[in-house]
């Protein structure tokens, strides 16, 4: 599977890296013999490329030819059919962008969320996750 990149990405359940193109005529999917005697298709794969720091969520499904870029996040469910630009945030079927992921996304700007611990998620000094 030609699939390239994903340092510290974050995968949840049933993510699909689906790299196969199949011909949409019948005549050209199904299988032949070549001359030399070996049976073969007309299947080929094009290669997805998800760069670093992203999360997926669960459900994804990713299609090939397809580059998520840096710092993304796929909502859960989305089906990625064309590629999505760094850091942005991306959900739905056909997948599409939202917005960008800004510095006005960060736990910090928001401790609504977590309270206290929200500062120290952020602070590396004082993370539990360490």
């Amino acid at each position: 599977m030609p699939c390239d990149n994903w340092r510290k990405c974050i995968f949840g359940p049933n993510v699909s890296l689906l790299t196969p193109i199949h011909p949409l005529r019948w005549q050209d999917r199904n299988q032949y013999v070549k001359q030399d005697g070996i049976p073969t298709d007309k299947e080929y794969a094009k290669p997805i490329t998800i760069g670093n720091n992203c999360w997926i969520a669960g459900n994804v499904t990713i299609c090939g030819g397809v580059t998520i870029g840096d710092g993304c996040v796929i909502g859960a469910g989305s089906v990625v059919t064309r590629d999505i630009p760094p850091n942005s945030l991306a959900v739905g079927v056909p997948c599409h962008v939202v917005r960008e992921i800004t510095e006005a996304d960060s736990l910090e700007n928001h401790p609504e969320l977590f309270g206290d611990r929200a500062l120290q998620l952020s602070n590396p000094s004082t993370s539990i996750l360490r």
